[in-house]
């Protein structure tokens, strides 16, 4: 039945089908079995195909995840700004379907590469094939796109275990050869003795792992206060609303001097840091020195070349300044240009255009510690966060996500931003405009989450860290180098295998 519907028409339908049954495994789902079903069929989907077939059958697949995962590009363009329907929905439509490109390409490359008289090589390069894609995709592709990637869908499963030892792509590429050996069991049933070994001992090893600190605590507990303050991105940057602004966040700050920390989400402060540092900058800096309270803002800031940067200040006893340096594309500066300024044009969206900082900037300090500073996307990046993390007591993220107001969004970025916690075993403060902010633990676990969409301070207590996880050790590079070598071999086995030379 498989094979027929593999061969048919229906097989694309089918495609479609299970990538949005791989959306489902991410939040706000949550439905993480379904990351291995949907694995598993889209592999029997790719059985006796010709290239040509794949590829089209890979960005059904494709288009079935980003079309459900990434549908928030649209409300982005339409709840906030005002726009009508036709070219947000054509835009939204463009960007999923460029995304569905790279399955389409994978399925490609499998169906090409494939010996099926080789079970364990197919294995093998399906799950290294499929690893090394979502890599270039998530790193290199338009400075890095690494949503709905495969590992995030399991950190409440026991292979999160697996996160803090070989990190999201490492973890990512375990997920992927179990669904395919679920798929080649679902083919040849003698793969269910394998089966029913390796499924227990790799839920055992994760769930073993899990309980092992590969940190330890490092100071004394640490009270903080994250501010969410709810303000619709339509009225943020009115500037009639600037004095509003800043006297909400003053107004919540100074109801909690008795935390050693408090921070503000991303661009909390609707102004250049130019015209605000005299008259509300300083003065407030003073304050929480004489409360013995460091605060964690951020602002866009103008340098004397003009140079403009998302950036994130510390206001207290060691004052300092972070300045983005991985920059989100669309929303800080505009690829495929003179085309894409000119879309955004006709929706009547102005979007700053930003410089990004340099990559060897000091950590940042606050209640006596260095923290990891990240601002936006920047939490889905994985060796951006270790960087210089073995100096660090904790991570800090500050985030607007008011763009996705009402969609899957904030969920899914929460999610990413918890991966960081875990990789790095470090407490995460994560402080957003509308949600979701939280406090997540060096196990990744939520502790404290403030209600979406709300006016809210959260205060709890932290603890800073020290130490480090394996995989803060090594970062991502030694075993994607790991994926690229073993498939250089499949590679040539696949060659040599039809010049008659391996049989």
């Amino acid at each position: 039945m498989m094979d027929k519907l593999s061969k048919s028409a229906w097989g694309e339908a089918g495609a479609l089908l299970a990538g949005v049954l791989f959306s489902m495994a991410f939040a706000p789902f949550d439905w993480a079995i379904l990351i291995f079903i949907a694995l598993s069929i889209f592999r029997l989907l790719l059985i006796d195909l010709s290239a040509k077939r794949a590829l089209l059958r890979g960005f059904a697949f494709g288009l079935g995840i980003f079309g459900l995962g990434v549908s928030w590009v649209f409300v982005s363009m339409v709840v906030n700004t005002g726009a009508s329907y036709v070219v947000p929905l054509l835009m939204t439509l463009f960007y999923c379907s460029f995304w569905a490109i790279f399955p389409a390409i994978f399925a490609y490359l499998f169906v090409k590469l494939a010996q099926p008289q080789h079970k364990t090589n197919t294995l093998l390069l399906f799950a290294s094939l499929w690893m090394l894609v979502e890599y270039i995709r998530g790193e290199w592709i338009l400075n890095g796109f690494p949503w709905l990637q495969v590992a995030y869908s399991q950190l409440d499963s026991p292979f999160a275990g697996f996160m803090p030892v070989f990190g999201s792509y490492g973890t990512g590429f375990i997920v992927v050869m179990l669904a395919t050996l679920f798929a080649e069991a679902f083919i040849d049933c003698t793969k269910i003795i394998v089966l029913s070994v390796i499924v227990p001992l790799l839920i055992l090893g994760g769930q073993a792992l899990k309980h092992i600190d590969w940190t330890s605590e490092s100071g004394d507990s640490i009270k903080v206060t994250l501010i969410q303050g709810n303000i619709a991105q339509k009225d943020k940057w009115a500037l009639e609303n600037r004095n509003t602004t800043l006297k909400q966040y003053y107004d919540d700050s100074v109801k909690h001097w008795d935390s050693d920390i408090i921070v503000w989400p991303e661009t909390a402060i609707p102004a250049y840091y130019a015209d605000v540092k005299d008259d509300y900058l300083i003065p407030l800096q003073q304050q929480a020195i004489q409360h013995n309270t460091d605060i964690i803002t951020s602002l866009p800031y103008r340098d004397k070349e003009d140079k403009l940067y998302n950036a994130v200040l510390v206001l207290g006893k060691k004052p300092g300044m972070y300045k983005k340096i991985h920059l989100l594309p669309f929303g800080e500066y505009l690829p495929w240009q003179p085309i894409s300024g000119y879309v955004l044009s006709l929706m009547d969206i102005r979007l700053g255009k930003f410089s990004a900082g340099a990559i060897d900037q000091p950590l940042l300090k606050a209640a006596g510690h260095h923290f990891v500073t990240s601002i936006c996307y920047e939490d889905a990046f994985g060796e951006q966060n270790i960087r210089y993390v073995e100096q660090a007591g904790f991570l800090v993220n500050v985030t607007n996500d008011g763009w996705f107001d009402g969609s899957i969004e904030p969920y899914q970025h929460m999610q990413i931003a918890r991966m960081r916690a875990l990789e790095s075993g470090r407490y995460l403060l994560r402080t957003t405009n509308t949600g979701v902010t939280a406090v997540v633990s060096e196990k990744g676990k939520i502790i404290k989450q403030a209600p979406l969409k709300k006016r809210y301070s959260l205060t709890s207590d932290i603890k800073p860290m020290g130490g480090l996880t394996p995989y803060a050790r090594i970062g991502d590079k030694p075993i994607m180098l790991l994926m690229f070598l073993s498939l250089v071999w499949l590679v040539f086995r696949t060659y040599r295998y039809r010049l008659g030379g391996d049989s």
